[in-house]
């Protein structure tokens, strides 16, 4: 499973508003110049994060776009969700309950199952809070004289 640019770009994206939310609302043109990421490229992700209520939206001259929770309730379990469509490491898990005619028989379903788990269980442990917080404890505990 690789996760597409398309899914990194949306949670560095969240993360950017989730650093500045303090700012109100953010332009895209800043969140791509801090971002390294093309502006018409965010462009492209925006809509899929407005279709599921993540992002608040202001047009106008003080436009823009600010997280419409706080941090600590986005997961990047979610984040990918919405991005890349899903998490399974193979397309036979992608439907509940699986509609492969082989699962009955299947030695290596229970395999698939299982990495499936530890990365929805690893992915939706983490939250756009945890990362911000750790890239903080980064550079505090960060001495140089």
């Amino acid at each position: 499973m690789k996760i597409s640019t398309k899914g990194r770009y949306a949670v560095r994206m969240l993360l950017d508003l989730a650093e500045h939310q303090n700012e109100g609302y953010i332009a895209l043109k800043d969140i791509a110049a801090r971002q390294d990421i093309s502006k018409k490229y965010l462009e492209q992700i925006v809509p899929v994060l407005n279709r599921s209520d993540i992002l608040i939206t202001n047009r106008g001259y003080q436009g823009g776009y600010k997280l419409a929770k706080s941090p600590e309730k986005y997961t990047v379990g979610d984040i990918l969700r919405l991005t890349e469509g899903s998490l399974s490491p193979v397309a036979c898990l992608d439907r509940d309950p699986i509609e492969c005619n082989r699962s009955s028989e299947c030695m290596t379903l229970p395999v698939w199952q299982g990495l499936k788990k530890v990365i929805c269980e690893y992915l939706d442990g983490i939250t756009l809070q945890d990362i911000l917080d750790n890239q903080r404890d980064k550079y505090v505990n960060n001495y140089v004289i």
